[in-house]
């Protein structure tokens, strides 16, 4: 659809243009990060069971990276819904790190970075509803019920194909035996009566 091919790369450009900025002078965005990478390596320390880096300037460039690269699959269609959600989880904690409005005393800085935590939320409503788009398509789920339906249906109908065949073959068998021993006896009753 012509929408799609416009608004995925519309959508994209900001997190493509955002994460080479980032890369090429990641210092800028460290500050803001540490509190973030702190907060998520010591939380990761806890449930996972290697050591997660702390270094926040790495995590800033691996950050960027997902961008650049989820940006550019997502204005390409290529793994759209994929790209979407790699997208969606990269700006949650850019939003949380970069635009800490609650914690500004001046009244423009938090203007500023309320203005900035809002459409980072608007971009993420856009990428949720980005990464639940089949494009018209049957969703994974119907159809795994959908094939699982049909080969039961298969199945059932093929069971009581073999079901009619075995009953006629038992009919058929209970006659032959029946037509069977009515000859038996009447070959015994002709043999005893002399003929």
């Amino acid at each position: 659809m012509l929408v799609r091919r416009i608004a995925r790369p519309l959508l994209a450009s900001s997190f493509v243009y955002g994460g080479i900025s980032t890369l090429r002078n990641p210092q800028s965005r460290v500050p803001g990060a540490a509190k973030i990478v702190g907060q998520l390596a010591e939380q990761a320390d806890k449930q996972l069971p290697v050591e997660v880096s702390k270094d926040v300037e790495q995590w800033v460039k691996v950050d960027a990276g997902i961008k650049v690269g989820a940006g550019a699959t997502f204005a390409l269609g290529v793994f759209p819904r994929l790209s979407a959600l790699a997208l969606a989880a990269s700006i949650v904690p850019t939003t949380l790190a970069g635009h800490r409005f609650w914690e500004d005393t001046d009244p423009e800085k938090k203007f500023s970075n309320q203005a900035h935590f809002l459409k980072n939320a608007g971009l993420l409503g856009g990428l949720l509803i980005a990464a639940v788009d089949t494009e018209g398509k049957p969703s994974a789920g119907w159809r795994v019920r959908n094939v699982s339906e049909r080969t039961i249906d298969k199945a059932e109908k093929k069971f009581e194909k073999a079901s009619r065949k075995a009953e006629k073959a038992q009919k058929k068998a209970a006659r032959g035996r029946t037509g069977r021993t009515i000859r038996k006896q009447a070959k015994a009753a002709k043999k005893a009566a002399g003929l």
